[in-house]
């Protein structure tokens, strides 16, 4: 029995393993560059973290994040309806506890029903009010907040460990996919040049 036809494939798929493995462990390794035979080799995240981060910046400011749609979700006539309760509680406790304290003599006159429509009046006026300082805030919020350069700062600045730590939680069945596959592919590579061989021999 001639052991090179088997020791060939499997030769070939143990080094495809190794070659996937290592293409994987260099996402992140080495940190720092290293010089190894004149050649400097980096990490490809710890290398362009800072271009990843620009990118990330730009594409959630433009594309994930809109201020437009913030202001459209806060803006909602179904959101209001759902604070309504928390705002007529509030009116409620300042026309019966805190006016009176701060204003007596005009809390001797509010009785139960001036409340109940001072009340309805305010609510009426929030109702229209609070669309228009949500939607000047938005205007303001967007002028001041540079989403895309707090994003840049923050990815920066991220650890190259704990990026690599989450990354390998969320793709751990991934990345022992593709060492897989790097495997499978090297066996039948190494198989079709034993194959080839033996024809031609």
């Amino acid at each position: 029995m001639n052991w090179w036809l088997i020791i060939i494939p499997v030769i070939s798929g143990f080094i495809g393993w190794v070659t996937n493995w290592v293409a994987i462990k260099m996402l992140f390794h080495p940190r720092e560059p290293k010089k190894i035979l004149g050649i400097t080799f980096q990490g490809i995240f710890p290398k362009r973290q800072v271009q990843f981060a620009e990118k990330l910046g730009k594409v959630i400011s433009n594309e994930l994040i809109s201020f437009n749609d913030i202001e459209e979700k806060i803006t909602n006539p179904d959101n209001l309806k759902r604070i309504l309760p928390v705002v007529e509680d509030h009116i409620d406790h300042f026309l019966k506890e805190k006016l009176k304290e701060k204003m007596p003599m005009i809390g001797m006159f509010l009785g139960e029903q001036t409340i109940q429509q001072f009340k309805i009046i305010f609510v009426e006026e929030l109702q229209e009010l609070f669309p228009l300082l949500m939607k000047n805030y938005m205007g303001t919020l967007q002028t001041e907040l540079n989403l895309e350069k707090i994003v840049v700062d923050k990815v920066s600045r991220f650890s190259t460990d704990k990026f690599e730590e989450i990354l390998n939680q969320i793709m751990s069945k991934e990345f022992k996919f593709i060492e897989l596959i790097g495997a499978v592919l090297g066996f039948l590579i190494g198989f079709l040049q034993v194959a080839i061989a033996y024809f031609i021999g």
